[in-house]
């Protein structure tokens, strides 16, 4: 098999693979965490065994979902953090930005967070409670190197910062995940209060020289 058609095979492996993934998203903007490898196949005309060639198991495509929406939405953290505006302002839209993401996609972030419950027959839904933890691990490590680039922590500025990146995540896992549940306030009142909870230390900490500024 010559070079051209290996590339053409990956990419309609490529090509492939994405139909799926958005097939796998409409179900889980249907069903949550209640999606199962049997309504994926059947979303996308074809048998689990198929399913199963393309991501291995369950937890393989719930992998490839949770990459394709962690990093959407990191993105859209980052373009937050970069906008030009006082980093009051910037702290306020990041922290929105989070919980606007929620907010929307309900459905996306309980299949994301939460483990399945209630499911029933053989083939049973996502059990993604142990999966959820590296995702936040991996936007607090995405969040202290943001941190660590453009804030002046002083002496241990690279550990002060993943502490913050962790705590912050965390802060707002916790605190949206209680909100998108309850709903107590409306969002605009949860951002500010976060952010007055952050401000402090935030307000206080200078720009780090030749950094892009926070």
């Amino acid at each position: 098999m010559d070079t051209t058609q290996r590339t053409d095979q990956q990419r309609s492996a490529d090509r492939r693979r994405r139909e799926l993934l958005e097939a796998a998203d409409r179900v889980v903007l249907r069903d949550g965490p209640q999606a199962s490898m049997n309504a994926i196949a059947a979303e996308a005309g074809i048998t689990k065994p198929i399913l199963y060639r393309h991501f291995g198991d369950k937890g393989g495509l719930y992998a490839a979902l949770a990459k394709r929406h962690t990093d959407a939405l990191l993105s859209s953290l980052r373009a937050a953090l970069d906008a030009p505006a006082e980093r009051r302002e910037r702290v306020e839209s990041t922290l929105d930005t989070y919980l606007a993401a929620i907010e929307a996609r309900p459905q996306v972030y309980r299949f994301l967070m939460h483990p399945s419950e209630g499911s029933t027959g053989t083939d049973q839904g996502f059990d993604v409670g142990k999966h959820s933890a590296p995702l936040l691990r991996r936007m607090g490590e995405d969040l202290a190197q943001v941190i660590e680039e453009r804030v002046d922590l002083g002496p241990g500025s690279q550990q002060l910062a993943r502490v913050w990146g962790h705590g912050i995540v965390g802060m707002m896992h916790a605190a949206g995940d209680w909100w998108l549940g309850e709903r107590p306030c409306s969002r605009a009142e949860l951002v500010r209060s976060l952010a007055d909870l952050l401000w402090g230390r935030l307000a206080a900490a200078g720009d780090r020289v030749g950094g892009p500024g926070f």
